[in-house]
């Protein structure tokens, strides 16, 4: 389940890859019937669509202990090693959540990128628990955009010049998965939820992770430690007289 160099180099200028295996179809099932429990019984946090239909389940993490046995799973963990390094947390604060797209609303999402700057990437993988395909709303992703020197691409906006003045939008993947599959893909990539023009559901879930900060000072209360361990490293400077001018300088 380990990435070989050849996949992490593939990773790495493409921006994004399917996960060599599925999770099985037990687990699936397990996280589908949680996320239906929760839309049925309107567990908050939840988000709405225009017409008032529930569409995302927020908080995942902190709900049945198969979503924590999904994120945690070998069949995640070991690529993700491959990218990440033996030191892995998961966030609390960026994703982590459920999502039912359906027919309903006709409208898929512009194209977007997750974080910022590649200075505090991360790794989003994205679950899908019934098949994705081109008709059902698959990711749309633009290879090698996470490379691109311009980082403020989160606004969802159409009409952003280098989307339109570059042609990117033109040079769109569409990344169709089997129900179980696990797409992960560099946060900084432009990338974009489709269109579902059937009648079926597709659910999913989003989760994102990061490698250890090893220059962090303390513990971050939006992270949970995965893999590995927390290590603290860094310059030692000063804390008597003149520290402060040392800081600054």
């Amino acid at each position: 389940m380990s990435l070989n160099p050849w996949q992490v180099n593939l990773f790495r200028q493409a921006g994004f890859m399917r996960l060599p295996q599925p999770l099985p179809e037990k687990m699936v099932a397990g996280l589908k019937k949680a996320i239906w429990e929760s839309i049925e019984e309107e567990r908050e946090p939840l988000g709405r669509g225009e017409d008032g239909s529930i569409v995302r389940v927020s908080n995942v993490l902190e709900r049945e202990p198969i979503f924590w046995e999904a994120a945690t799973s070998p069949l995640v963990l070991d690529p993700l090693a491959g990218i990440l390094g033996p030191n892995i947390e998961m966030l609390r604060n960026r994703h982590n959540h459920a999502t039912l797209v359906t027919g309903a609303s006709r409208r898929g999402a512009y194209f977007h990128r997750d974080c910022l700057t590649w200075t505090r990437n991360i790794v989003t993988v994205i679950f899908l628990l019934e098949e994705s395909t081109a008709l059902k709303g698959c990711t749309r992703v633009v290879p090698g955009s996470h490379t691109l020197p311009w980082a403020d691409i989160v606004s969802n906006h159409p009409e952003e010049p280098n989307l339109v003045g570059w042609d990117l939008l033109g040079q769109e993947v569409l990344v169709e998965m089997p129900a179980g599959g696990m797409l992960a893909i560099d946060s900084q990539i432009l990338h974009a939820q489709g269109v579902n023009r059937t009648d079926e559901t597709r659910m999913s879930m989003t989760l994102g992770y990061s490698a250890v900060d090893e220059l962090a000072s303390m513990e971050e209360p939006e992270r949970f430690l995965v893999r590995g361990q927390r290590l603290r490293q860094g310059s030692s400077y000063s804390r008597g007289p003149g520290a402060e001018r040392i800081r600054q300088a």
